[in-house]
C-alpha cells in the first residue's frame, strides 16, 4: 500500500472506531451488523423483498392473464362478484381477475420507481459532484437552479412534467426523476462540502495529489452513504407518486397495462357495492412505501457509527 492509499483508508474525523481496525469488520461489516440488529429495518426488508419478488414473479403467481376482460358479464351495475374458486380476490369493475391485476401493478410501481429513482440519482448525482468538487461559479450556477426546483412541491412539478410529455409510463419516469434531482444534488454536495476539511483530505492535498482525483477517487466514495440512504427513502416516495399520477389519469393509457392508482380511480364508482376494489390497492401503495421507509431510515442509522451501542 503506498502512502497516498494508507492516508486516503484512514476514516474521515478522527481515529478509526471500535471494531473497524487492521484487525476489525471494516464500516460496511459493522453498518451491516447494525443493521441487523434493528427490528424495524428487518421488517422493511422484508416488506420490499416480498415486493420485489412479487413483481419479478407476477407472470408465474398470476392465475390469469392482466387486463382481461373475459368475465365482465358477472358485473352488473349494484354488485361485483367476490372471492370464488378461481378468483382468489373476486374481479374489478371491468371484470377482470383483481388478484391479478394487483400482481401486475406491483410490476409496474417497481419498473417505474427504481427507474425514475435511478435517472434522478444519476442527474442529481452528477450535478452535486459538479457543484460540490468544482466549487466557484460552477456551484452557485448549478445549486441557484437546484434552488428554482427545490421551490416547486415535488409531485406539482411531476405533475406538469408528466402533462407536457403527456400520458406515457416513459413521461411518469421522467416526471418523478425530474422531483427527485435537486434532492439529490444537494444531498451530495453538502456530503462534499464537509469531506474538504477532513484531516485525510488535508493530507491528500500535501502530498501533492491533484483535486480532480481527491473529489473522484476519495471524497465521493465516502459522501456517497447518504445519498444511497435518501434513494431508499426516495423510492417510497416514487410508488407513491406513480398511483398519485395515474390516479390524476396522467398515467399510462394503454388498458392492458395494470397500476394501482388506476385501480383506485376505477373503484371510486363502486365503493358501496365493493369497498375490496380501494383498500386491496391502497393497502398495496401503504405497505410497499411503510417497507422502504423502514429500510431507508434503518440504513440511515446503520451508517451512522454514533448508533453503534
Amino acid at each position: 500500500m503506498t502512502a497516498v492509499e494508507a492516508v486516503a483508508a484512514q476514516p474521515a474525523g478522527g481515529p478509526p472506531p471500535e471494531g473497524t481496525g487492521a484487525s476489525g469488520t471494516g464500516p460496511w461489516r459493522a453498518a451491516w451488523r447494525r443493521l441487523r440488529r434493528n427490528p424495524a429495518g428487518l421488517l422493511g426488508a422484508a416488506l420490499v423483498a416480498v415486493f420485489v419478488l412479487v413483481a419479478l414473479l407476477a407472470p408465474v403467481l398470476a392465475p390469469h392473464e392482466p387486463a382481461t376482460a373475459e368475465w365482465f358479464g358477472q358485473v352488473t351495475p349494484t354488485s361485483v362478484p367476490g372471492p370464488s374458486a378461481g378468483h382468489p380476490l373476486g374481479l374489478d369493475a371491468f371484470g377482470s381477475d383483481l388478484l391479478t391485476q394487483l400482481l401486475f401493478g406491483a410490476r409496474s410501481s417497481l419498473v417505474i420507481g427504481v427507474v425514475s429513482t435511478a435517472v434522478g440519482l444519476a442527474v442529481g448525482a452528477a450535478l452535486g459532484l459538479l457543484a460540490g468538487g468544482v466549487g466557484g461559479w460552477v456551484d452557485t450556477a448549478v445549486m441557484r437552479v437546484v434552488d428554482v426546483l427545490l421551490s416547486i412541491p415535488s409531485l406539482l412539478l411531476a405533475v406538469s412534467v408528466a402533462a407536457v410529455l403527456g400520458r406515457s409510463g416513459a413521461s411518469i419516469m421522467l416526471a418523478i426523476a425530474a422531483a427527485q434531482v435537486p434532492v439529490f444534488a444537494r444531498l451530495l454536495r453538502a456530503s462534499l462540502l464537509a469531506q474538504r476539511g477532513q484531516e485525510y483530505v488535508v493530507a491528500l492535498r500535501s502530498l501533492g495529489l491533484r483535486h480532480r482525483r481527491i473529489v473522484v477517487s476519495h471524497m465521493l466514495p465516502n459522501s456517497l452513504g447518504p445519498v444511497l440512504v435518501q434513494a431508499t427513502l426516495v423510492l417510497a416516495t416514487a410508488v407513491i407518486e406513480v398511483a398519485a399520477l395515474s390516479f390524476l389519469g396522467l398515467g399510462d393509457p394503454d388498458p392492458a397495462v395494470a397500476e394501482w392508482g388506476r385501480m383506485l380511480v376505477t373503484a371510486q364508482a363502486r365503493l358501496e357495492q365493493a369497498p375490496h376494489l380501494a383498500l386491496y390497492p391502497g393497502l398495496c401503495i401503504a405497505v410497499t412505501a411503510l417497507g422502504f421507509t423502514l429500510l431507508g431510515e434503518a440504513l440511515r442509522e446503520a451508517l451512522d457509527p454514533r448508533s453503534d451501542r
